[in-house]
């Protein structure tokens, strides 16, 4: 038994601190282990504790995928409803199965597939080389402090360019065929991984750096091994940033002389005033942006855990 001490008692008095001290004055002890008095009922087996809570839905796919078409679902149903209310014209905003049909007749056709393999090719390959180009130089801002001095500030001004000012010089420089095009997307994939990746590695912690010095490494197997490591989520984000540019690039990549492709699709639609297509074409462009940014979402969740 523990004694304390009663600094309100005279003398030498002491209180017993023992469990049966306490309750022989009337004070109920509880333990950790014991089990706290509960609502009784079903709600019960629903707690947190149980393993059960609002937020675990997010956790299921299939929960998070029904959710996630909830507002495309409504925005369709509105689409479809102003349509048949006439507060716009067929010619304005067609109904979606006007759209629907003209994708069914580019299907027939043969030309649907051509447009979204060729446009699909352009972006890959414009987004490979730019974000390689990307990270190669944003590692070099990043690490070394002269290269920030003599690049960042052109690499700055140039990211304030607008994609289609750069149309007619490459039309000049490249003529109209696939290089200007890849080129153009190229650029657009190339700032947003550049910046993030200089960014990121200017605060890589400093601890992580020497105790790979201290095992020997240094330079490029320094930025392998440690420092590009360190900062993949950020290089992640870089990338999904830089295929969204891809994707927007392409539309003023194939306003240069293109006889192919969603953005051909899109502009030649809007000349012969077929909206239907037109729409079909920036549904095309939405739907599959967010399936390769799905995959490279996948490709970052194996990243992390590999290196992170």
């Amino acid at each position: 038994m523990t004694h304390i001490g009663n600094p309100g008692a005279t003398g030498n008095s002491v209180i017993a601190t023992s469990k049966e001290g306490l309750e022989a004055t009337g004070v109920t002890i509880t333990t950790a282990g014991a089990a706290q008095p509960g609502p009784a009922g079903p709600s019960s087996d629903r707690s947190p504790a149980n393993g059960w809570s609002p937020a675990g839905v997010l956790d299921n796919g299939w929960a998070r995928l029904f959710l996630g078409l909830l507002i495309p679902g409504a925005l369709i149903a509105a689409w479809q409803w102003s349509t048949s209310a006439g507060l716009f014209s067929v010619v304005q905003l067609p109904p979606p199965a006007m759209v629907f049909e003209a994708a069914a007749d580019l299907i027939q056709r043969g030309e649907l597939a051509t447009h979204i393999a060729i446009s699909t090719q352009r972006v890959l390959i414009g987004f490979a080389f730019g974000a390689a180009l990307g990270l190669a130089f944003g590692a070099l801002v990043g690490l070394s402090r002269w290269a920030d001095v003599l690049l960042a500030p052109l690499i700055g001004a140039l990211r304030a360019v607008p994609s289609l000012a750069w149309v007619p010089l490459l039309i000049l420089w490249m003529k109209i065929g696939e290089d200007s095009k890849v080129t153009l997307i190229l650029i657009g994939a190339f700032f947003p991984v550049f910046t993030t990746v200089s960014l990121a590695l200017r605060h890589v912690d400093r601890n992580l750096v020497e105790a790979g010095r201290a095992f020997g490494l240094k330079g490029l197997k320094l930025l392998t091994t440690v420092q590009l490591p360190a900062v993949v989520p950020s290089v992640f984000s870089g990338l999904r940033l830089a295929l969204a540019q891809a994707w927007l690039f392409l539309v003023a990549a194939e306003l240069i002389a293109s006889s192919m492709g969603l953005g051909f699709l899109l502009t030649d639609s809007q000349n012969n005033g077929r909206t239907d297509r037109l729409l079909l074409a920036i549904v095309l462009l939405a739907v599959i942006g967010k399936i390769t940014d799905a995959l490279l979402g996948v490709a970052e969740k194996w990243a992390v855990k590999r290196w992170a």
